[in-house]
């Protein structure tokens, strides 16, 4: 009798310990997007910043990449989850600004971008997410809220844009260098 209660007891640890360990890894993965796995594969959080403009706080960046190590080169996707209202175009002219401050001077590609993401970019409200995905072919794709409202098939323009805070030359290194999360 004693016997039996011990194996059952056992059993029950076990499982116990099984179902925890399920629901960790399960929770681990609930932090990645669909939208995020769908497009880098064995993607993980590699950093997460704040994003405060002056002192208003714009979103929360999370840059994800395959296992959590970051490279240009491969796939890897940036969500940015605002906690403020702003304009679609107001984000487009903002990304503009910031591809010409790092030093990209083709106005007729600036304009040809421009016109691009005022297409894509919607307005953004409170809770909104928009996620950035650098494909594998090189091109940006864009999802607002978990649904895929555009591309852009440039493999300059997902360089420029991306370096908006991934790059050396970003206006925001301090951000960077957060998102990054010591990788580079």
């Amino acid at each position: 009798h004693d016997m039996k209660k011990l194996q059952v007891t056992v059993w029950v640890s076990t499982m116990l310990v099984f179902n925890w360990l399920h629901v960790a890894s399960v929770n681990a993965r609930e932090d990645v997007p669909a939208t995020v796995t769908n497009a880098v594969p064995q993607a993980e959080i590699v950093g997460s910043q704040r994003f405060t403009y002056y002192f208003w706080d714009v979103y929360t960046a999370t840059l994800f990449a395959p296992e959590g190590k970051w490279t240009p080169n491969k796939p890897f996707a940036l969500k940015l989850d605002y906690v403020r209202n702003l304009k679609g175009k107001k984000i487009a002219q903002r990304s503009i600004d910031e591809m010409r401050q790092q030093g990209v001077s083709d106005e007729e590609k600036l304009n040809e971008w421009m016109s691009q993401m005022d297409d894509i970019f919607p307005d953004v409200d409170e809770g909104d997410t928009l996620t950035g995905v650098a494909t594998e072919s090189r091109h940006s794709a864009f999802y607002f809220n978990g649904r895929l409202v555009g591309t852009i098939e440039d493999e300059d323009f997902t360089r420029h844009f991306f370096n908006i805070w991934l790059g050396e030359k970003t206006s925001e290194p301090e951000f960077r260098h957060a998102l990054l999360n010591n990788n580079n």
